[in-house]
């Protein structure tokens, strides 16, 4: 989150109400005329949550007007590869994937990939896909941009693959078990 009055006072704003619904204040990204408030909770939020979040945040906001000007207000998870700015944001994630673009660099390669298997207030430390018995120590400031990375799993060997409801055929028209709608003016 970037030090501004504008994202302090949202986030002054917000905390309370996402503490209510029993949600983390993940990230605030303010620009372009967009106020984006992304919010999580342990095993993930959902679209419920998320809409009353925002019903609740519009309100607030118009009593107290935060954001000078226009804006779109946006609330959101961070997904499935979240973004990672902040220490809090890698120490939630010990074990998860990630892929990392360095500053600065010299003679190292610009991108790391793997598992992350440290983070504190200084730094994290990720076991690289590349070189599984190196494990790198990155401090933050060496750091332009951070993400989980969602690795693909595959099914087990003889497992039957799972039938999704939506791959039942559909009706088709013209067939008597059609259920059909007359509407009339």
């Amino acid at each position: 989150m970037a030090d501004s009055p504008t994202i302090e006072r949202v986030t002054a704003l917000v905390s309370p109400i996402l503490a209510d619904l029993g949600l983390d204040l993940y990230d605030i990204d303010f620009g372009a005329g967009l106020l984006k408030i992304t919010v999580d909770k342990p095993g993930g939020v959902n679209l419920e949550a998320i809409a009353l979040a925002t019903r609740l945040i519009n309100r607030e906001f118009d009593h107290s007007d935060p954001v000078p000007g226009k804006y779109t207000l946006e609330v959101s998870s961070p997904g499935i590869e979240r973004p990672l700015r902040r220490p809090d944001h890698y120490t939630r994630i010990i074990g998860a994937t990630v892929n990392v673009r360095l500053r600065d660099v010299t003679n190292e390669s610009r991108r790391v990939q793997g598992v992350l298997i440290a983070a504190d207030d200084h730094g994290i430390v990720v076991r690289s896909d590349e070189a599984p018995h190196d494990d790198r120590s990155i401090p933050y400031d060496r750091i332009d941009r951070a993400r989980t990375v969602f690795v693909w799993q595959e099914p087990a060997k003889g497992a039957a693959p799972k039938k999704s409801p939506a791959a039942k055929k559909p009706n088709t028209p013209n067939k008597p078990d059609t259920p059909s709608m007359e509407v009339s003016a």
